[in-house]
């Protein structure tokens, strides 16, 4: 026997943020990621966009009940129409997982599409363009931002279904690795 064996969620919620705890798990998720690991940010990550924002998440489950903020994303409506997704941060022990950051995007942009999007856009960091590709979202152009290198993308509305009740959104069944 090797030792200790890791806990995995059996499935997750992806859906918004509607309780205190899945805010400031959001929060510090964030922080752990564009603070601590990737150090974009000296202390924090958090703006004024984080005031207007719909805080969407992904949650652990324990007795399949929410247990722990696990991945997070935001969107906001910069004018009438054209809105943005921002500020995707999986937790470090869940990125095997798969397909909790597409799940994650699939709500922000079916969200926004729900609300009157014409444009989703998201300045997304060179490592994840693939996933974004895959996920039917088209470069536009290249940019600084915050001191690292990110491709602006479109997403392609047609390819996401209009989802009005965020806060419901879904449960998310985990892959089983092969152990």
């Amino acid at each position: 026997m090797s030792g200790v064996v890791q806990f995995r969620s059996p499935g997750y919620f992806i859906r918004a943020a509607s309780r205190p705890w899945q805010a400031r798990g959001a929060a510090e998720l964030r922080r752990r990621v564009f603070v601590d690991e990737q150090a974009i940010f000296a202390s924090d990550d958090r703006d004024d966009i984080d005031l207007i924002a719909t805080h969407l998440v992904a949650l652990s489950t324990l007795g399949h009940e929410p247990d722990r903020v696990v991945g997070t994303v935001r969107i906001h409506e910069e004018q009438p129409g054209l809105w943005w997704g921002s500020r995707l941060a999986v937790d470090a022990d869940y990125r095997k997982v798969g397909r909790l950051g597409a799940e994650l995007i699939r709500l922000a942009v079916s969200t926004a599409n729900a609300r009157g999007c014409h444009t989703f856009l998201a300045h997304v960091q060179m490592q994840n363009v693939p996933l974004f590709r895959r996920l039917h979202w088209q470069g536009l152009h290249e940019v600084d931002y915050h001191g690292v290198p990110h491709l602006c993308m479109s997403a392609d509305l047609a390819k996401y279904a209009p989802i009005t009740d965020p806060d419901t959104g879904w449960y998310f069944m985990a892959r089983r690795s092969a152990a």
